[in-house]
């Protein structure tokens, strides 16, 4: 059984005033997908470099299976990584980029081709064995990079945004090819990226992370519906949750015209005379003048059966970004003024001061 267990590992690079990845504990199932996601330095992809061995583990443990693997080299933790970049001989043919490893490894010409048979054929890639990585597509090429992994038969896949350098259409085909490829292999993968509609896509359980702190791991379902903090009310999502800070006392929180009502017990223990309201573009409903908040419509992107109102308001004397999912077929102008309200019970109270979800 191949599980993984960051047991408070961190990671401080030389002359850092803080750890990049800081007491990182993480229980990862054998079998399971969990994908790391946050923005540009949260400390993803090193974490999965310290799961590789690539990064020295500065404090705490990690282990494969029962297994420490604090300390040890990469060869001796059976892992695979796929990298952004593929990193593929461009000398050698798919057949031998794909074994390469193995042979690396000792293992005989017959197995070595049987393995790598068996993974061309998993990957649709029986007729490109031949040919050259100059000759192939991009979704291609990374599918090799995934059967050179497939042929070791590792304990976990690790792989560090394989799919930044396809386009748009690709990444939708491919992302379902490695989810349904990896389940039926019944591996343990890691796997990172930026990209948060990939994660919920993709993920058994997602893990977001800032600033090297783990901030929530759960279901894509449960991160959607019932974020821990503001950061991850504001990251999950597309487009991202509305967070405005607004007035509240006794339980009643004011939305524009409108006061809102929500248990008491939970304004009560807020921090200070404000919270933090969080409301999801689709749970925003339009109300007639007068009622609710007032927002100015800058920009209507049209989706077809949707459309998305990117637009302002003004709250507590500052101009506040808020964005509105309203019927495609009959979206606003731009430069006219809608009035909105949150759907009964689609409301996320935080904390303003610490950002921490109010109530359960």
């Amino acid at each position: 059984m191949a599980s993984v267990t960051f047991d408070r590992a961190s990671r401080r690079y030389p002359g850092a005033e803080r750890n990049s990845v800081n007491e990182l504990s993480l229980e990862i199932a054998h079998g399971e997908f969990l994908v790391l996601v946050g923005p540009s330095g949260c400390g993803k992809s090193t974490s999965l470099r310290m799961l590789a061995g690539l990064e020295e583990v500065s404090e705490g443990r990690i282990l494969i299976g029962d297994d420490d693997v604090t300390h040890a080299s990469p060869k001796e933790r059976d892992v695979a990584m796929v990298f952004q970049n593929y990193a593929l001989y461009p000398h050698m043919t798919v057949a031998e980029n794909m074994g390469f490893a193995l042979k690396i490894a000792g293992v005989g010409k017959e197995e070595r081709a049987q393995r790598v048979q068996e993974a061309a054929k998993l990957l649709d890639l029986e007729e490109f064995l031949d040919r050259k990585p100059k000759a192939l597509s991009g979704g291609q090429r990374q599918r090799v990079a995934m059967g050179r992994a497939i042929v070791r038969s590792p304990r976990v896949f690790l792989m560090d945004e394989p799919l930044s350098n396809l386009d748009a259409k690709l990444r939708v085909q491919t992302r379902t090819q490695i989810a349904a490829l990896t389940r039926r292999l019944d591996v343990t993968t890691v796997y990172v990226t930026h990209d948060q509609v990939e994660a919920m896509t993709m993920g058994d359980r997602v893990a977001v992370l800032n600033k090297g702190e783990l901030q929530q791991v759960d279901t894509p379902r449960n991160l959607y519906d019932r974020p821990r903090n503001a950061f991850v009310a504001g990251f999950i999502g597309s487009p991202a949750m509305n967070l405005l800070e607004l007035p509240a006392e006794n339980g009643n929180v004011t939305f524009g015209h409108t006061v809102y009502r929500v248990p008491a017990s939970l304004t009560d223990v807020a921090t200070g005379n404000t919270v933090t309201l969080g409301v999801r573009p689709e749970d925003l409903e339009l109300v007639g003048e007068g009622e609710g908040l007032p927002v100015h419509v800058d920009v209507v992107e049209e989706l077809g059966a949707d459309a998305y109102v990117y637009g302002s308001s003004e709250v507590q004397g500052e101009k506040r970004s808020v964005v509105v999912r309203v019927d495609g077929r009959k979206p606003p102008r731009p430069e006219s003024v809608i009035h909105v309200r949150p759907s009964e019970g689609h409301v996320h109270l935080f904390d303003a001061k610490t950002g921490e979800r109010l109530g359960d």
